[in-house]
């Protein structure tokens, strides 16, 4: 963890980009703010993802301690990921997120290219 939190910028806007940054982790974490999902689960959510790169982005959010890791003594075990209350702090991020892709479509008249972000899935 030490290795990680060394390696982070100083700038916090720069920090917060470098945690969420990459093209699975702010969907990652979008699933995850409704509750704790199993890996299976999030890669029937999300079919274009490699479960290696899956169990990547969980462990280097879980580093950062957005997302937490459950494992149930289970035969065979289960594990479940949730995002941590850091991790749930990043809700108004995603939902900004959200809206300037929707402003930035509809500047460029790409509207029905778009999935919807529903607010629904982000409780507040």
């Amino acid at each position: 963890m030490a290795a990680v939190m060394k390696s982070l910028p100083s700038l916090p806007a720069e920090r917060t980009l470098r945690i969420i940054s990459g093209r699975w982790k702010p969907v990652i974490l979008y699933h995850l703010m409704t509750g704790a999902r199993r890996l299976s689960e999030l890669n029937r959510l999300m079919p274009a993802i490699s479960q290696k790169v899956l169990i990547q982005q969980l462990r280097e959010m879980e580093a950062h301690g957005i997302v937490g890791r459950t494992v149930h003594a289970e035969v065979p075990p289960r594990v479940d990921y949730e995002a941590t209350a850091l991790g749930q702090s990043l809700r108004p991020v995603l939902l900004a997120l959200c809206d300037w892709g929707r402003k930035h479509a509809a500047e460029l008249d790409d509207l029905d290219s778009l999935a919807d972000c529903a607010r629904v899935s982000l409780p507040e």
